[in-house]
């Protein structure tokens, strides 16, 4: 039997979405693909897998209006589901994660539930209805699978810890020496967005997402970081928030050391025809992110990794 899709007259697209499927001609493809797979509820295969998670990627917009990218760990079930309405989250946010301040009762946040080592990704975007000592609840109001595409599978393992044992925090407005060296090697990032105003019904809400490219492929140019966009699902939920609102958080992960860092920032998208895209191989557009504020957390995560094993679709992208 099949399961359900989009149930509503309006499209599960906003109109930064829209506007950018219509620019690239697939506009009537992509409402009649997202009426099939988007979802107001967490189909039963959504609600096993995020039940064996370690790790929940969080994006959340602040008082000023500034996404965060933020992650979640717990151990396998720390992530339930007791209706397909809603998620239960039990975890607190790690030492120095924004989450801590930006976390509030009737917020929109977004999740993306990936497993790296298989390259799974499901996204959920809701707004939060409880938060407890023990973590908070949140009501779905999206929910869709993502592709496997650009992932750098990664085993892990998981040590005891306390999210709230306190680390060192580094709060910065421009790029240091380490976090340039953090971004420089990194082959994956996270990038929270946000569309929040009430005339988007229920397409609003806040969207976090994944990024993966090989080493290198961000470029820092002082305070900027221009990134290649590459052939994907043509969703654009990322390119669509920041259509209709250029504002934009970044996660990166240190594998190796444990080391978060936190940017936000505005952001801008570098379309067809601009000379510096031929820079990129395979890139079809690129994406600007410049820096507000961000802060470093030294040793935060607990989860250590296996060496990569690259994504076999970055044969057809080539360095700076």
């Amino acid at each position: 039997m099949a399961i359900p899709g989009w149930q509503r007259t309006e499209s599960p697209f906003h109109r930064g979405e829209r506007a950018i499927q219509e620019r690239l001609g697939a506009l009537e493809q992509m409402d009649n693909f997202g009426r099939r797979i988007i979802r107001e509820f967490l189909p039963e295969q959504h609600r096993q897998f995020y039940a064996q998670l370690s790790y929940f990627l969080v994006g959340t917009v602040d008082r000023a209006g500034n996404p965060w990218a933020s992650i979640l760990v717990g151990e396998p079930g720390f992530i339930s589901t007791p209706n397909d309405h809603t998620l239960h989250i039990a975890a607190q946010p790690l030492s120095g994660d924004p989450l801590a301040e930006t976390l509030q009762v009737g917020s929109d946040i977004g999740f993306l539930g990936i497993e790296l080592h298989t390259r799974r990704r499901n996204r959920v975007n809701g707004v939060v209805s409880a938060i407890a000592p023990d973590g908070m609840e949140v009501q779905v109001s999206q929910t869709f699978g993502n592709c496997p595409k650009y992932i750098q599978a990664r085993q892990f393992d998981l040590a005891a810890f306390d999210p709230t044992a306190v680390k060192l925090i580094h709060t910065l407005t421009t790029l240091g020496a380490a976090e340039r060296q953090a971004i420089a090697a990194a082959d994956t990032f996270f990038i929270a967005t946000a569309y929040l105003n009430d005339a988007a019904g229920a397409a609003k809400g806040v969207d976090v997402s994944h990024r993966g490219g090989k080493p290198g492929f961000v470029r820092i140019d002082g305070d900027t970081l221009t990134v290649p966009d590459f052939a994907g699902n043509c969703h654009f939920n990322t390119f669509g928030n920041i259509e209709v609102n250029p504002r934009a958080g970044l996660l990166f992960i240190d594998f190796e050391q444990g080391n978060v860092l936190y940017l936000t920032g505005t952001a801008e998208v570098i379309w067809d025809g601009d000379p510096e895209i031929a820079a990129y191989a395979g890139a079809e557009r690129l994406f600007k992110f410049h820096l507000t504020q961000g802060i470093r957390v030294e040793g935060s995560l607990p989860l250590t990794w296996s060496t990569p094993e690259y994504s076999r679709f970055l044969a057809e992208t080539g360095p700076w």
